[in-house]
């Protein structure tokens, strides 16, 4: 590396939510000094009285407390929460000043706000983030999109948050969010996959032990995979999950997936099926579900379940 990102060892942080805080606590390990800011009073002093990270009160804070050239790392929502991260910060950096987008921004917005900064002599990172909070804290996969020599500057960063060959410059800006996007969709199918062949297994009727199963498929199958663990984890805290709705939410990577490539002609049926799951899975007693009910019960008699 060049510049004085050489001996990178203070980093500001935005953001102290499940992902944040963990990834707050992996950059300490690795002996990086962290300033974090978060709109939760709490958490901050939670940082503060834990882990030993230095809270900032607000974002002039942050940056009055890091040295030109700066390193900012935004772990917040993606849409609006890092538009006016953004908006708050951008006034406030020194030409140079780097700002990293570790959350799940759509690839289109990272593309916008890289130009909108470089314009401003401000450099920009998006940096897909794999592995859930336990792997923020304890070594995650880090996608990043960006300019090679910006890259580089923050690649001991990247390294040090990241599992062994976990972390990568995958392109230009943009990127980054782009690959993550595309992870998230596969993860959408292949969770769906996971969860209608362990219903299947529970209609059986053999009495089956589905985290046995879980855990057998994690020994030499070739669906081993860590969701079939975590399935496998679930299952044993809840063997009927007989806590849980069937209520599934949705982050938006799936869909921005499944419309890309719709853009570009591909074809993504499983991906796609798996999204509108997901939807389908938010409707208690959707109309289209009592439509269908009332069609066969029309057309062949079919008994309905009334209310």
């Amino acid at each position: 590396m060049t510049d004085t990102h050489a001996s990178l060892k203070k980093i500001g942080l935005l953001g102290l939510g499940k992902m944040g805080f963990g990834l707050a606590l992996n950059l300490r390990d690795h002996g990086f000094e962290v300033v974090a800011f978060d709109p939760a009073p709490g958490l901050r002093e939670q940082a503060a009285r834990e882990a030993g990270i230095t809270a900032a009160d607000n974002e002039p804070d942050i940056v009055r407390r890091l040295e030109p050239l700066r390193v900012l790392w935004l772990m917040v929502p993606a849409g609006e929460p890092t538009e006016a991260a953004l908006r708050a910060l951008t006034p406030l950096l020194s030409a140079g000043d780097v700002v990293i987008d570790g959350g799940n921004s759509n690839f289109k917005d990272s593309v916008r706000r890289h130009a909108w900064l470089k314009e401003r002599g401000l450099r920009f990172l998006d940096c897909g983030t794999s592995g859930g909070p336990g792997g923020a804290r304890h070594g995650a996969c880090t996608m990043v999109g960006g300019e090679v020599e910006v890259y580089d500057l923050c690649r001991s960063l990247f390294d040090a948050v990241s599992v062994p060959g976990g972390s990568l410059r995958v392109g230009g800006p943009g990127a980054g969010h782009f690959v993550k996007m595309v992870h998230n969709g596969i993860e959408y199918g292949m969770m769906q996959a996971i969860a209608e062949g362990f219903e299947v297994l529970e209609g059986s009727g053999y009495g089956l032990d589905l985290r046995e199963i879980a855990d057998l498929w994690q020994h030499g199958s070739v669906v081993r995979s860590w969701l079939v663990e975590l399935a496998g984890e679930a299952l044993a805290k809840d063997p009927r999950l007989d806590n849980l709705t069937g209520r599934v939410g949705a982050s938006g990577e799936g869909q921005w997936t499944v419309e890309t490539a719709m853009d570009l002609g591909v074809p993504a049926p499983v991906i796609a099926l798996a999204v509108m799951m997901r939807h389908r899975s938010l409707q208690d007693d959707g109309f289209a579900g009592r439509l269908l009910a009332a069609l066969r019960h029309e057309f062949g008699g079919h008994a309905v379940e009334k209310k």
